[in-house]
């Protein structure tokens, strides 16, 4: 029994190795037309899982953003409560953070949502 608790990985290394793995296999990816994943990230100080974005065409306009901020953080919030394959990790209270930049200015953030614990559970 010992020896198999040994090999276990920790919760934080599964994450670690996930995002990674997420990563190095699916991205990029194109979700649609103005939207793509880039990679997904953990930090462990902070047990924040993080999904970086890039936004393509249309949606790559800081008016529409500003415009739509409250329906789509609204809207990411409920994905991330009624989603079962991040259970694991929000049972342990781990933060969900989603970066979104923007393809025609390279490096611009144009929207950065972080859901903690208190966002998800209630």
């Amino acid at each position: 029994m010992c020896i198999l608790t040994a090999c276990q990985e920790s919760l934080e290394d599964q994450c670690e190795r996930e995002c990674r793995e997420y990563t190095e296999k699916k991205c990029p990816t194109s979700l649609d037309q103005s939207l793509r994943i880039d990679s997904m990230t953990f930090d462990r100080s902070s047990h924040t899982i993080t999904y970086h974005y890039t936004l393509l065409g249309d949606l790559d306009n800081q008016e529409v953003i500003d415009a739509g901020r409250d329906s789509f953080t609204a809207k990411l919030r409920n994905d991330l409560k009624n989603t079962t394959n991040m259970r694991a990790y929000k049972a342990e209270g781990y933060n969900f953070s989603y970066v979104y930049y923007s393809d025609k200015e390279k490096k611009r953030c144009r929207l950065s949502v972080l859901f903690t614990e208190k966002d998800y559970k209630k």
